[in-house]
């Protein structure tokens, strides 16, 4: 499942903590956007974690998810393209 995830966090930490737990999922591709490619249950394992982090009173995080069809259509402009999984990941 193609997802892009943003945010509009107030704290610096919590921003950070965010961005870095993201990093775990997937690409930054802007400042506070993230695109990933996630299955159901990564996708549940992200949310709860960052779910965790920001307080919902202050905080904003959202999550967009795009058909196949949907990141076909895709139009992107500048250094960096659509994020694709890796074939191999080195542990």
């Amino acid at each position: 499942m193609f997802l892009v995830a943003s945010y509009d966090i107030v704290s610096d930490r919590r921003r950070a903590r965010v961005a870095n737990t993201l990093k775990d999922y997937g690409s930054r591709v802007q400042y506070s956007v993230f695109e990933c490619n996630l299955e159901h249950g990564r996708l549940s394992e992200m949310l709860r974690r960052v779910a965790g982090l920001i307080d919902e009173k202050e905080d904003s995080f959202r999550v967009y998810s795009l058909c196949e069809a949907c990141v076909k259509r895709v139009k992107t402009f500048g250094k960096r393209g659509i994020y694709e999984e890796p074939d191999v990941f080195i542990v």
